[in-house]
């Protein structure tokens, strides 16, 4: 079985609850991990909105160096650079969203605009990484070249109107 990733706030393809956005709580969503690969070392997740009106999609939250063996992130996890356990959170590290925050930012479109498709990326990674925390979804991406050994994705969306 491939790797996955799912939610109890939102289904693939479904609407996130107003709790997860810049219009509720703007807290982070639970989310679960499936058959991770057995030898993975370390899980990445990023999320992002491609749909949003410029060159690059918008980046609302880079978190990696998630040991493979976590099977969950918690809601509400917090804004820092290096999560420390047993807050319930694993020890991972956070980079910096398109809002030039640490952490993550939830779905804020502009109003009007349609549907926005965020996208949960997972990557399940051959070896840990050697990297700090405040990475951007680039600095990552560079991190992870040749090491993502697989990749799981759910879909959420949401709309101002």
């Amino acid at each position: 079985m491939s790797l996955q990733i799912s939610s109890e706030a939102f289904g693939d393809g479904q609407r996130i609850a107003r709790k997860y956005t810049g219009d509720g709580e703007n807290v982070s969503p639970p989310l679960h991990f499936d058959s991770v690969p057995k030898d993975a070392k370390e899980l990445a997740l990023i999320v992002d909105d491609p749909d949003a009106p410029r060159a690059e999609p918008f980046v609302h939250w880079v978190i990696y160096q998630i040991p493979a063996g976590q099977s969950d992130l918690p809601e509400a996890i917090s804004p820092d650079a290096k999560l420390q356990s047993p807050a319930g959170a694993p020890q991972a590290l956070q980079g910096k969203n398109s809002f030039g925050k640490i952490g993550y930012g939830g779905p804020a479109p502009p109003p009007g605009h349609g549907t926005h498709h965020y996208q949960f990326h997972l990557y399940a990674l051959d070896e840990p990484l050697k990297a700090q925390g405040g990475l951007d979804k680039k600095a990552l991406l560079a991190a992870m070249s040749g090491h993502v050994i697989e990749e799981a994705q759910i879909v959420a969306t949401y709309e101002r109107p």
